[in-house]
């Protein structure tokens, strides 16, 4: 398995830590990340969260735009200004700083939710409550004419 799936919810401990996943930890080892990287998602209170190939693929993305640009500024100072690197301890947690908690609301318990070649870092009830409004949205798409099968489901 090399993509990040499903959802879990771990307790941070008093010193500020929180495990990674196993599946999630296991992932990373087969691309043997031992350094992470995390961005402030941009339209969620969640943390995007994948090896250096995360961040490797927004710069990539950057180098498209004419360096003179406003949007290049603008994709740089995102990518680079709201983001961080992070460690993965010997035991498979990382430390919750405030970077993290500020835009995330995080505070006791933080849910880990896979999203392919990356995962997210999210506030409990947030994620609920998102995860719930993304079925919603899906679930009003899946009647309309020209929606993709995807969205309709098995023949």
């Amino acid at each position: 398995m090399d993509r990040f799936l499903s959802s879990a919810v771990n307790r941070i401990d008093q010193k500020g830590r929180v495990s990674v996943p196993a599946h999630f930890r296991a992932v990373l080892a087969k691309r043997g990340e031992g350094e992470l990287y995390a961005l402030r998602a941009l339209d969620m209170p969640a943390l995007d969260v994948g090896g250096l190939d995360l961040l490797d693929r927004y710069e990539q993305r950057i180098a498209q735009e004419d360096p003179f640009a406003q949007t290049a500024d603008d994709m740089s100072f995102f990518c680079h200004g709201d983001g961080a690197f992070l460690k993965l301890d010997g035991d498979g947690r990382i430390t919750m700083t405030d970077f993290m908690r500020e835009h995330t609301g995080i505070e006791g318990e933080v849910a880990f939710v896979g999203r392919g070649p990356f995962f997210q870092m999210w506030e409990p009830r947030r994620f609920q409550a998102y995860r719930e409004e993304a079925r919603a949205r899906l679930s009003r798409l899946r009647n309309q004419p020209g929606t993709t099968a995807f969205i309709r489901g098995p023949e």
